[in-house]
């Protein structure tokens, strides 16, 4: 057997599963998803990517890293629309999965039971460190889960959580470096105490 078709083997064995990468803003998440789906396409599978379609930071049909990597998508609006544009596909790529509606989880299974591998990216928690959008749920029903971390700018540990520098109580805040900034869980809490400090004396 060559190289090739080993290597073919062996993605091709990994169909109907789903694997989630999550992890805080600039942790490499998407890198690592446009890693999967690259290779996938070089194994010469059908390979099919979604993005949420509020998310126009870098392109309007591109899942893009903060590393500028890029590859091809189809912007929907909602999770449903998953399931009538993947027919007769071999994996399934989903970027920024928070953003997404609830019914992301049933629509993976789906596809999942379909013999579809469906790799999703996106943030496990939001600016308060709480469970973000349908996350929790598709790390619970995935076959594999890998966590990537951002480095802590304070620190230089690994970074916990991403840290909101701007104010505002909106849960979904699109932004980059000068909305964010990922802190390990010791700097965050201590930039929270700063934050109650100053707003206190105020």
């Amino acid at each position: 057997m060559n190289r090739f078709s080993e290597f073919n083997q062996m993605e091709t064995s990994r169909r109907g599963r789903i694997e989630v990468i999550c992890g805080s803003m600039f942790s490499g998440k998407t890198e690592e998803l446009i890693r999967r789906l690259k290779r996938a396409k070089f194994a010469r599978q059908k390979v099919e990517i979604f993005k949420p379609a509020l998310d126009t930071r870098y392109s309007d049909v591109e899942v893009v890293s903060h590393d500028s990597n890029h590859i091809v998508s189809t912007p929907i609006e909602s999770s449903a629309s998953i399931l009538l544009l993947t027919s007769d596909v071999d994996v399934v790529g989903i970027d920024e999965a928070q953003f997404f509606d609830s019914e992301l989880v049933e629509v993976c299974n789906e596809l999942a039971r379909r013999g579809i591998r469906v790799i999703i990216a996106g943030l496990d928690m939001d600016f308060r460190c709480q469970p973000f959008g349908p996350m929790p749920a598709l790390m619970a029903v995935a076959d594999e889960v890998t966590k990537v971390h951002a480095i802590c700018v304070k620190c230089g540990n690994l970074a916990y959580v991403s840290h909101r520098l701007v104010s505002g109580d909106k849960q979904v805040l699109l932004g980059e470096k000068m909305e964010y900034e990922p802190l390990c869980r010791e700097c965050y809490y201590e930039a929270m105490r700063e934050a109650e400090s100053k707003q206190s004396e105020q």
